[in-house]
């Protein structure tokens, strides 16, 4: 079972209390962009087996949206954090870094 904790309100919340939003750090195109940038944004997702940054709402608790950062393979969770960053916090980027050697983080803005 997935637990994530939230980090508005610190509860360590299991995926029934939470509510998935897709990839994190993906940045919408709005002025000027055509139609095939617009698809782009739309339906082009990493998927990756490994290292993933998601969006999570605590659904059933603050109702806030939030970051994390998680391996889809294992469930490993290296951290969450506020939806309103623009790049994960060091501290998680090191620990994603320490247990994954040669991993980097990929700037998605």
């Amino acid at each position: 079972m997935l637990i994530l904790t939230c980090p508005y309100c610190s509860v360590a919340a299991d995926e029934t209390e939470l509510s998935a939003g897709g990839e994190a750090h993906v940045k919408r195109e709005t002025v000027g962009a055509d139609d095939a940038a617009f698809e782009q944004y739309l339906f082009q997702r990493e998927n990756p087996k490994g290292i993933h940054f998601e969006r999570w709402r605590h659904a059933a608790g603050c109702g806030k949206w939030f970051h994390a950062a998680r391996c889809t393979n294992t469930l490993e969770v290296f951290g969450t954090y506020s939806a309103q960053t623009l790049e994960p916090p060091k501290n998680i980027t090191d620990a994603i870094s320490a247990a994954r050697p040669g991993w980097t983080w990929r700037n998605f803005s």
